[in-house]
This record gives structure tokens, sequence and C-alpha cells, in this order.
């Protein structure tokens, strides 16, 4: 069996916080304890605290909607607006070489958080993938998450 120590889960494991997450931290006064970016009109850019690449970035609509369709067309228009600030951002300070950026939408397509819809912006370098997922199907993220949102907050 593979291991991989990771003491800084357990608060997320014992979490009891009911609701949605994304609603939790919008309405929070503290952006920076939550790793909130930037915030527009009807959306907002938050770091994955579990990110699948560093600079793993997430952006959220404030209202709580499960689907594209459901989104007005100034929500609709914010979120892309936000996205195209958030890669112009990333491509500024972390500058990497591609990008998976995508929707999981429901449960069935991997959300985490399936009933409020979000935008995964996950910059990707050339050789990312190296010997440890391969080996030891373990991802290593080289930065730490106070360290990358200073750089992106600045």
């Amino acid at each position: 069996m593979k291991k991989l120590w990771a003491p800084w889960r357990i608060k997320y494991i014992q979490s009891k916080q009911k609701g949605c997450l994304f609603c939790r931290v919008k309405k929070s006064k503290d952006d920076s304890k939550n790793y909130i970016i930037k915030r527009s009109k009807f959306s907002f850019s938050i770091l994955n605290i579990y990110p699948y690449n560093n600079g793993h970035i997430m952006i959220v609509p404030y209202r709580h909607v499960k689907d594209l369709n459901d989104l007005k067309k100034s929500e609709l228009s914010d979120l892309m607006d936000l996205l195209k600030t958030t890669k112009k951002d990333i491509d500024k300070i972390l500058k990497p070489q591609g990008y998976n950026i995508g929707l999981n939408i429901g449960k069935a397509a991997g959300a985490g958080i399936a009933n409020h819809i979000h935008i995964h912006v996950v910059p990707r370098w050339t050789g990312d993938t190296n010997v440890m997922p391969v080996i030891s199907d373990t991802k290593v993220i080289s930065q730490s998450l106070d360290e990358l949102y200073k750089k992106l907050k600045k």
C-alpha cells in the first residue's frame, strides 16, 4: 500500500461544516484565510487547496447553480472575464507552457462540489509529469499555497 504523509488534510477530514464550501467562503470577510484571489461583480477566483498542479485556481460564480444553463448572461460573461484575468495573472507570475481549463458538471463527471459550478484552471509545464506520478503514483506540488497566494495578490 502506498502512503503519503499529508497532515494538513485532517482538518478537512474532520470538518463538520454543512453546506456548500463556495457559499461559505464567498461570505467570509477574510479572503487571505480562504485563498480568494479576486472578486468581481458575479464571481470570484480561489486557490484550490488540494491542487492537481501548482497554481490550480477555481473560478466560481457567487450564485449557487449546478449547470451552465442556470447562469444568467451577465454571470456567464463575468465568469469568463475573470477566467481571462486569472489566466493572464498566472501567465505573468508562473509562466506556464500550457493549461488544462475546464468544468466537471455533475458527480459522474468528477465534480467534487457537484451543485455549485466552477471552472478549474490548471497551469501545465512540459515535463511536469515526472517520475513521481509514474513510479509512486504521487504528485509533487513545488510551491506552498501561502507563497503562491501572495504572488497572485500583488
